[in-house]
């Protein structure tokens, strides 16, 4: 990132905040890596449908999720100095509620198959699929533990055996006939591997039973995590729900299609950046002068990343698919290039609600939410009525901008940081990728073999992208070549 820092006792941290940069990108990268391999794999071999009946469940399991962690995960992040009974406490609780939710979908698995077209076939596999958030229940304490410490190596294994673990036995029940139970048992796996990785390696086992003292302290702030959790989850599934029981698990499986793929971007960006950098903040939340300058550098570094990332996917969209999936998937090309786009507020909005919760200030991530939700509310109702996807879509992009303009207002605000100076600090990046966008379409009017096209967009994209920070001798393109080549350590 762009500034220097004088201080002698800052290096190690710097160097240490390097380093879990890196490896939450190798996890993030490895993992998508081999997530995309599988995804190719299973969307060339299964059905739009098997894709609908797995979409319809993970509205239910978003919620599952949320209800499992409760916020109880990000407030043992946010705070200093969390003890062994506030770590005991909280696993606990994880398990029980994961557990007892797990028990009331169980019952409920008829219900669901009636919302979704009455179709019989989802009472098995939800059984099965809801298996899921009870095993990463059990993980939660472990991944927070190592997180905390910046140690974030083990989880970049565990994450990569999972994914190929899982993703093998994914393939294997799919060409083997299996449908959509191939990527039902393709998550159980996955789930399993990971928490089993993370008990044998973590060294960690709960000291004590619930102490309602650490309980009380933790839900304080896990509470507003949560209250702005569900809300979140609440309206990034009703899409899928709307889809999936107002139109059809075919057309939900081309949503689910764009929508995954356009997720892999947004979603590895933005935990990298919370994973790498939150930790950090959250040691200076008692010094204003010094939380201000990091947030700075890390909405610059943000911007510099993400910008690039999510314009160039756009843009390459048509020869993506083409080059992944044939003609197949062509009806989710236009959804997957507004979602990319969507992509990019999302990502800041949810890493200005990160600056805030470093901050210690949890409870106004349940205003950005609700901030958010009413964008979506208000996106749906203008939207819905049209009974077509692109225009549900169009709708969530629009309220995401709408968001963005809001949240950057608060967040500037809450921690001394001039709003326009935020806008400003990304316009640059903002810019650079609007004409590596230019030069990738320009790209489109050759007639090639979608991959060898798709080769060239990426190649001149970047390169376009690239010669513009250095033109403009952007500091976040020096320090990240500058680590990359080893001088990283020399230097500082």
């Amino acid at each position: 990132m762009a500034e220097d820092v004088n201080n002698n006792t800052d290096v190690p941290l710097k160097l240490k905040t390097a380093r879990t940069l890196k490896w939450n990108a190798i996890d993030r990268l490895a993992s998508q890596v081999l997530y995309g391999v599988v995804g190719i794999v299973l969307a060339n071999v299964l059905s739009q449908e098997d894709f609908g009946l797995v979409g319809a469940l993970l509205v239910f399991q978003a919620f599952a999720i949320i209800f499992a962690d409760s916020g109880f995960g990000a407030a043992l992040l946010q705070r200093k100095d969390p003890t062994e009974k506030d770590y005991s406490t909280v696993f606990w609780f994880n398990l029980i509620v994961s557990v007892g939710i797990y028990c009331i979908l169980w019952f409920a698995a008829p219900l669901i198959a009636d919302i979704f077209q009455h179709d019989r076939r989802l009472i098995p596999l939800s059984k099965v699929m809801f298996l899921t958030f009870v095993l990463n229940a059990l993980a939660i304490v472990q991944t927070n533990r190592l997180m905390k410490r910046m140690d974030v190596k083990m989880i970049a294994v565990s994450n990569l055996v999972a994914q190929t673990g899982g993703g093998l036995l994914g393939i294997a029940l799919a060409l083997a006939g299996y449908g959509a139970w191939a990527l039902v048992w393709q998550s159980v796996a996955l789930a399993g591997i990971k928490t089993g990785i993370l008990w044998a390696t973590g060294g960690w086992f709960p000291t004590s039973w619930i102490k309602i003292e650490s309980f009380r302290k933790i839900w304080r702030i896990g509470l507003s995590v949560f209250s702005s959790s569900m809300l979140n989850t609440l309206f990034l599934t009703i899409y899928s729900f709307i889809i999936g029981a107002f139109y059809s698990l075919k057309s939900l499986g081309v949503y689910t299609q764009a929508d995954k793929w356009s997720k892999m971007g947004s979603a590895s960006i933005s935990q990298v950046l919370t994973a790498s950098f939150v930790p950090l903040l959250s040691r200076f939340q008692d010094n204003p002068d010094d939380f201000r300058r990091y947030v700075r550098r890390i909405n610059r570094f943000g911007a510099f990343i993400v910008f690039p990332a999510m314009v160039g996917l756009a843009a390459i969209g048509e020869s993506l698919f083409h080059t992944l999936f044939g003609s197949k998937w062509d009806a989710s090309i236009l959804l997957f290039q507004i979602l990319v786009i969507r992509g990019i507020f999302v990502v800041l909005v949810s890493l200005y609600g990160n600056y805030m919760l470093a901050k210690g200030y949890g409870k106004r991530l349940f205003i950005i939410e609700l901030i958010k939700d009413s964008a979506i509310a208000l996106a749906i109702i203008s939207t819905v009525f049209l009974r077509s996807v692109e225009w549900l879509v169009w709708g969530q992009l629009i309220a995401s901008v709408v968001t963005f303009v809001i949240v950057v207002t608060m967040t500037g605000r809450a921690i001394g940081y001039r709003v326009g100076a935020m806008i400003y600090d990304l316009m640059p990046f903002a810019s650079a990728a609007c004409v590596m966008w230019c030069v990738c379409r320009m790209m489109s009017v050759l007639t090639l073999p979608a991959p060898m096209q798709m080769m060239i967009e990426i190649t001149v994209g970047a390169a376009a992208y690239l010669l513009i920070m250095w033109i403009g001798k952007s500091p976040e393109l020096q320090e990240g070549t500058a680590y990359i080549f080893g001088r990283f350590r020399k230097r500082k």
